[in-house]
């Protein structure tokens, strides 16, 4: 049976649907929508921001070339019709449709951060950071915002690679979802790196020289980064398709939508079932393999598997020389076992290589699965 698939989002979750689909079948055509015509390696962009990483991959290799591409935003989709409407006004048909839009920086409510702030979650965010950075002294003061990964791995980044004098403010704790000893090592080798980590500390205004923090103490910022809470794209919601209360796509443990199931759910958009699945490219590719694999099920006639997650833990580098492994319990708690240091920085360089690897390198071994 011949099916036209439409996957909105070529992240790590959309690539690897349309890589299982079109490996497995000759009579499926596979169309895959991204605003950008090159796959983002998110994973690296705190490196393109301190060093100049490519964090780009062509589509050329990291889609299949039986795969159809189309650039632009899906603005609408008509699921009653099996129709997307896109924001040139062009319409697309679709007889499935994988939905994985990702996961993007919800705008801050700090005053003074649409003038004076910058992000570094997507692409186009590190692009202008990087040309902010380049027109900066070296000794320039720069603030990052926000204590989880993304604002630990900024600030590492830019305090091994530049003599910048780098200010860390979180309104918590760093890394509060890690273990203790974990977030002992984190800090220290911030410390080490010359990092000036401010908690319990929130952030309520930025000007061009300057953050200020509730209380009315400032820290001196040149440039003022942006790593704070993430949050999903208002298309599923736009589209009168349910969502929970985040505005993620709701689906059940098969990643079929409920309301609609010819509409399939993968990556950091969705809300798989009562799972609470981690926004991260961990999950977002075996579930977009899972997304494609229910797909196939439906295609010819058979039962699908659930999804049972099957996280190992959690990867910080800190910097190109060190970095911490959190070994993680399957349903992603964390563990008492916990790798610092240099092999820290093995473990996370040889995680994001892998990643790559599967998400932009044609293989023949079977696909990284949760079934």
């Amino acid at each position: 049976m011949s099916a036209h698939v439409v996957i909105i989002g070529a992240g790590y979750a959309g690539v690897m649907a349309a890589k299982r689909l079109l490996r497995t079948r000759s009579d499926i055509t596979v169309t895959v929508v991204n605003p950008r015509p090159h796959f983002v390696q998110r994973i690296r962009l705190h490196q393109m921001i301190a060093a100049g990483y490519d964090a780009t991959v062509s589509f050329d290799r990291a889609l299949p070339r039986a795969a159809h591409r189309v650039f632009g935003e899906v603005t609408t989709i008509e699921a009653a019709l099996g129709r997307l409407t896109l924001d040139d006004g062009s319409v697309l048909d679709y007889d499935y449709l994988v939905y994985a839009v990702g996961s993007r920086q919800l705008p801050s409510t700090i005053a003074g951060a649409d003038e004076h702030g910058f992000g570094v979650a997507e692409f186009e965010d590190a692009v202008r950071l990087s040309s902010r950075l380049a027109t900066l002294d070296e000794k320039a003061a720069v603030c990052v915002v926000g204590g989880g990964l993304t604002g630990i791995e900024t600030a590492a980044e830019l305090a091994e690679h530049r003599s910048s004098r780098i200010t860390l403010v979180t309104g918590g704790i760093v890394a509060p979802d890690l273990s203790e000893r974990a977030r002992s090592a984190i800090l220290r080798t911030l410390t080490d790196l010359g990092v000036d980590i401010v908690t319990e500390s929130r952030v309520t205004r930025i000007d061009g020289s300057s953050c200020e923090l509730a209380g009315g103490v400032r820290v001196e910022a040149d440039c003022t980064i942006l790593a704070t809470e993430f949050g999903v794209p208002e298309l599923a919601r736009r589209s009168g398709l349910p969502v929970d209360d985040l505005g993620r796509l709701k689906v059940d443990d098969r990643l079929e939508c409920s309301s609609h199931p010819n509409i399939f759910g993968a990556g950091d958009g969705v809300a798989v079932g009562d799972l609470s699945l981690r926004m991260s490219c961990q999950a977002a590719i075996p579930l977009g393999v899972h997304a494609a694999e229910t797909i196939l099920h439906r295609l010819e006639g058979s039962a699908p598997r659930p999804v049972t997650p099957k996280f190992a833990g959690r990867c910080i580098s800190l910097g190109r020389r060190r970095g911490v492994f959190q070994r993680t319990t399957r349903v992603d708690e964390s563990t008492g076992v916990v790798i610092a240091g240099r092999a820290g920085a093995f473990v996370k360089e040889r995680v994001c290589s892998s990643t790559t690897e599967w998400a932009v390198t044609p293989r023949r071994s079977p696909f990284y699965s949760w079934t």
